[in-house]
């Protein structure tokens, strides 16, 4: 689902709510997209809870952003950046189960 754009004559309630509201949404997205990172990095941290970790501090940092349009692009930049992350995970999952189905025809 795209964001909501601000329209100009919109109340400012309504417009933060909607604001917030896609927040929300797309946080929640990117902890579900989070789970799928099981493996750790060089120092033994969990990419999973890293990344938790990261889209914590980058939503505290925008808490106080009161600008619509900073707002919006935000939120575009963000969805826009968990989709490419999905369609990347997905392709290379795709690319391992091809692989072991060769594999596996091939015996």
């Amino acid at each position: 689902m795209p964001p909501r754009i601000w329209i100009p004559n919109q109340k400012h309630a309504s417009k933060l709510a909607s604001h917030r509201t896609e927040a929300l949404s797309l946080y929640r997205e990117i902890l579900r997209t989070s789970k799928h990172f099981h493996w750790c990095d060089e120092s033994g941290i969990p990419w999973n809870y890293r990344l938790r970790k990261q889209a914590r501090q980058e939503f505290e940092a925008a808490r106080e952003e009161t600008d619509p349009l900073i707002l919006a692009r935000l939120l575009v930049t963000g969805r826009d950046c968990v989709q490419q992350i999905q369609q990347r995970f997905n392709a290379a999952d795709q690319a391992v189960w091809d692989r072991i189905k060769n594999d596996s025809d091939a015996r």
